[in-house]
């Protein structure tokens, strides 16, 4: 083919001389020295030049001194460009003089275009090894990640396992240390710690919530029903805790409660079961007892025609005034130090209670009646409520009474102070209001009342703390209990009432009347077996004299 030449466009390689990479410039011009032999110059720093004969052929390359170095073709590479990467492989020179190793002849494979000068067999055989050898380094590598991985994993959860093994541990030990101070505490004379009445907000009773819609029976109420709710010989022994759950919620309606309020119906629902749920079991104050206070302030507000907003203070009033009654007075309170004596510093201690649980209950968005209403508004409504609620508290009876006396004959429903004082007493007669109801239905009301002294004054006697008179079962009758109560705290109270509501008389004074005359009646046959039995016991001391 003659001593023609090709030139092709210059191409960059890289070159690892003295452990430093060499960029260097390449111009392929091949030339045709004789019919198979043929050489490329390579132009650098260091005048290296590359001869390249025949294929096959050995390749020369000429050191800065001169020295012409022969390198084995068959662990050079054929001709061509190469593109793929390796950054973990060397290739390099090894059949070569000896003085000259690690000098020009080591060529790193990271260039990314360099010249290559092998068979094509061997060239393929070489790349299977290259890729063999690399996927056996990746595989190793990826195991070894793998191998780490996993180790800090299972030290990781190791040392979970061991934390919550520790604090299981510690739960363990702190609800046996809870139970032997219980038990060292009930074994201890008094058994004080133990009084039910004790209420703690952290630790005790707690408001259930209720989020879901309430499911206690809708009572379609009869004609006849509606209109006794509204009279005192209203019968409340008949009814279940879900028909009186009804029966109230149907007077906040009935009232206008619900609109003048804008109450959600279903909260109303919610808050009433949280009312229900929040009484105890008592032989007295219990649920049925606030439904029979807030049906006779039900009467009330119909017979005496008051105003809605008024309305709506009265009846909540009525339905809280003694939320989670513990079943023993004050005076116990006060005498035994209980918590709720010494969080009230002794001052209606039951009194401030009901207020609180009353408005922690309402604090629930879920149960929050007046959640409708401005909070300037709802302000007046708080303070209404507790005003009323404390001026249940029976220490407090002749002030207040002594102060509407002063205010009945020149009242005045437009002065503020008149108002208040107007429904103290409204609230007091309600809660003590049983013997205006038929005989029937307050005689039981009476032994419930003294089932429930007895317990405390039971308690009283054996921690050693005094005992009121009329509360000892050794000591008080039915008709004895209720005689003076009757006579000077009901009749008083509901006959100054009455000046200010006439309509009163009738339906509420004189069943009050009635029912003293009934006691005074069954006191007189008492002492008349008493002083039989007396008799009898003389005649027969005697004879045996």
């Amino acid at each position: 083919m003659g001593s023609s030449s090709s030139s092709y466009a210059p191409k960059t390689i890289y070159l690892d001389v003295d452990g430093k990479v060499q960029k260097v410039g390449v111009q392929f011009r091949w030339k045709r020295c004789t019919s198979n032999i043929f050489f490329l110059p390579v132009y650098h720093r260091y005048n290296a030049t590359i001869h390249i004969l025949e294929m096959n052929t050995a390749i020369m390359m000429v050191d800065p001194e001169g020295a012409l170095v022969s390198i084995d073709p068959t662990i050079i590479l054929s001709y061509c460009i190469c593109s793929e990467i390796s950054n973990s492989h060397l290739l390099s020179f090894s059949k070569y003089p000896p003085q000259f190793r690690g000098v020009f002849f080591k060529l790193p494979t990271i260039f990314t275009q360099h010249v290559c000068i092998i068979s094509a067999e061997k060239e393929d055989m070489f790349q299977n090894v290259l890729s063999q050898v690399a996927d056996q380094f990746s595989r190793a590598f990826r195991i070894n990640e793998l191998k780490t991985e996993v180790t800090n994993r299972l030290a990781m959860l190791e040392k979970r396992v061991e934390l919550e093994g520790l604090k299981v541990v510690e739960i363990e030990k702190c609800k046996n240390d809870l139970k032997r101070l219980r038990d060292e505490m009930t074994s201890r004379g008094g058994g004080r710690v133990n009084c039910p009445c004790k209420y703690n907000f952290d630790d005790g009773k707690k408001v259930t919530p209720r989020r879901d819609v309430p499911n206690y029976p809708k009572y379609t109420l009869s004609q006849e029903t509606v209109e006794a709710l509204k009279k005192p010989t209203f019968d409340v022994w008949h009814w279940e805790h879900n028909e009186m759950l009804s029966c109230l919620e149907y007077m906040y309606h009935d009232l206008g409660l619900v609109k003048e309020f804008n109450m959600n119906p279903i909260t109303l629902k919610r808050w009433l079961l949280a009312i229900q749920d929040n009484y105890r079991n008592n032989p007295f104050h219990n649920f049925r007892h606030c439904f029979c206070v807030s049906q006779m302030m039900y009467g009330m507000i119909n017979l005496c025609n008051l105003q809605v907003w008024y309305m709506g203070i009265l009846m909540t009033a009525a339905v809280c005034h003694d939320l989670d009654h513990p079943g023993y007075n004050n005076t116990y309170q006060i005498n035994a130090r209980t918590e709720l004596a010494v969080r009230y510093n002794d001052i209606s201690p039951l009194e401030n209670h009901h207020c609180a649980v009353a408005f922690q209950i309402l604090s629930l968005p879920e149960c929050n009646i007046f959640a409708n209403v401005d909070p300037e508004a709802f302000k007046q409504i708080r303070q209404a409520i507790i005003t009323l609620i404390l001026a249940t508290d029976m220490a407090r009876h002749g002030e207040i009474l002594d102060s509407f006396k002063q205010k009945v004959d020149s009242f005045d429903f437009s002065i503020e102070e008149h108002m208040t004082c107007l429904k103290m007493v409204l609230i007091k007669c309600c809660d003590i209001s049983n013997e205006v109801r038929p005989t029937e239905v307050a005689e039981p009301w009476v032994d419930c009342l003294l089932e429930e002294y007895f317990m405390q004054s039971d308690r009283e006697k054996s921690e050693g703390l005094p005992v009121a008179p009329f509360m000892d079962r050794d000591k008080v009758t039915k008709p004895t209990a209720q005689i003076g109560f009757i006579k000077f705290v009901l009749i008083p109270m509901f006959e100054t009432v009455m000046k200010l509501f006439p309509q009163i008389e009738e339906i509420m004074v004189q069943p009050l009347r009635d029912s003293r005359d009934h006691y005074e009646e069954l006191k007189q046959i008492d002492d008349a077996m008493t002083e039989k039995k007396k008799t009898e016991n003389m005649s027969l001391g005697g004879k045996k004299k």
